[in-house]
C-alpha cells in the first residue's frame, strides 16, 4: 500500500459479481458480465489537499555499496591467485620450446660435421674451423639461420631476440646493453674450471679449457661418438654458472663452478625464472626441468656425470 491511508474507487457503482481480469497496480480492470470497468487507486491527499506521490529510492545505500565492493575485490584476488602461476608456467614452457629448438640445432650441426660446436674460436679469423664461427652461439645461428652470422650480421645483439630470448630472464635495468646478457648457455667445460693452458676439458665445447689447447683455442672439437651417453649429457639450457648455493645468470654457459664469487641480485634472479628450475636439453633431443639443486649443488655420481661427455662423475675437479 502507498501511504497509510489508501482507497479504491469503483468507476461504476452498485455493480456486484465482477472479477479482475487484469491488475495494472494502480488500476484494474473488472468485468461485469458483458461489460467492463476500471477500478483506480487513489493516492491520500497532504496536507495542502494534493495527492501525494509516492517516493522511490534510487540509490545504493553505503552498506550496499561496501558489500558490492567487498565482493569485487574477493574475486579478482581468486582472479589473481589464478592467473600469475599460470603465467608462470606459459613462459617457463615458452623457455623450454626455445631449450629445444637450440637443442635440435646441436643436433643438425652434430650430423653435417659430426663434431660438436666449440664454446669459442678465436681463431676464426685465420681460418681455423670455419664451420664453427667464432663461437657456439654464432655456430647455432649459422645453422638455425642458414648464413654466416659473423660476416652478415643484421643486428647488434641477435641473442636477445627469439628463440634466443628466454621471456622469465630479461636483463636487469642496472645492466647496459653492452654486457651480452644471455639468455641461454652452452655445457662447453663439464666439471672443469680452470683455464691453464693444457687444461683438459670434459664438456661438448672442445678438448681443452678456455682456449688452453696448443693452438690457443679450445680445440680440436668434441666427435659426436665421444659422447657415451647422449640421453644423460647435457647440451645446453638455461645460461646460469653456480655451485654452492651461488648462482650467476645472464652468461653463455651453462656450468657447476663451487668458486664462483658472490654477485648481488643473480642467485635471486636464478631461482625466480623458472620457480628454483633449470630447462636442459640433452645430447638426444629431449628437454628436461631440472632442480638448481641438483645442478649446482648435489655430489652424487648421477649428478655429476651428467656434466662430463665420458659420463663419469670426475668429483676432483670440483672447486673447492
Amino acid at each position: 500500500m502507498l501511504g497509510s491511508v489508501a482507497y479504491w474507487r469503483l468507476a461504476a457503482a452498485g455493480r456486484s459479481g465482477c472479477k479482475t481480469s487484469l491488475d495494472l497496480g494502480d488500476a484494474r480492470v473488472l468485468s461485469c458480465g458483458s461489460m467492463e470497468f476500471i477500478r483506480m487507486r487513489y493516492l491520500p491527499r497532504g496536507p495542502s489537499g494534493r495527492r501525494r506521490r509516492p517516493t522511490v529510492q534510487l540509490a545504493f545505500s553505503l552498506t550496499e555499496l561496501l558489500v558490492v565492493l567487498a565482493v569485487i575485490g574477493v574475486l579478482a584476488a581468486l582472479l589473481l591467485a589464478w592467473v600469475a602461476p599460470a603465467t608462470k608456467k606459459a613462459r617457463q614452457a615458452r623457455c623450454a620450446q626455445n631449450v629445444g629448438q637450440l637443442g635440435r640445432g646441436v643436433q643438425v650441426f652434430v650430423t653435417d660435421s659430426h663434431v660438436y660446436p666449440l664454446y669459442s674460436n678465436p681463431r676464426y679469423g685465420e681460418g681455423s674451423y670455419p664451420e664453427h664461427q667464432t663461437d657456439w652461439c654464432a655456430a647455432l645461428q649459422g645453422v638455425l639461420a642458414r648464413g654466416d652470422p659473423v660476416r652478415e650480421k643484421v643486428s647488434a645483439n641477435p641473442y636477445q631476440t627469439g628463440l634466443w630470448l628466454c621471456p622469465s630472464a630479461l636483463p636487469p635495468a642496472s645492466a647496459p646493453a653492452s654486457t651480452g646478457f644471455r639468455s641461454y648457455g652452452y655445457n662447453g667445460y663439464g666439471l672443469n674450471t680452470d683455464s691453464a693452458p693444457g687444461t683438459v676439458s670434459f664438456g661438448l665445447g672442445g678438448h681443452y679449457g678456455w682456449n688452453a689447447g696448443p693452438d690457443g683455442s679450445m680445440g680440436p672439437p668434441v666427435r659426436e661418438s665421444e659422447v657415451a651417453r647422449p640421453s644423460m649429457m647435457m647440451v645446453l639450457g638455461d645460461g646460469l654458472e653456480g655451485g654452492k648455493g651461488i648462482i650467476v645468470d645472464g652468461l653463455m654457459v651453462l656450468r657447476r663452478n663451487d668458486g664462483m664469487p658472490v654477485s648481488p641480485g643473480t642467485t635471486a634472479r636464478a631461482i625466480a625464472r623458472h620457480t628454483q628450475r633449470a630447462n636442459v636439453a640433452f645430447a638426444d633431443g629431449h628437454v628436461d626441468s631440472l632442480r638448481l639443486k641438483s645442478l649446482f649443488e648435489e655430489n652424487s655420481d648421477a649428478a655429476l656425470s651428467r656434466w662430463n661427455r665420458d659420463d663419469r662423475p670426475h668429483p676432483e675437479l670440483l672447486t673447492e
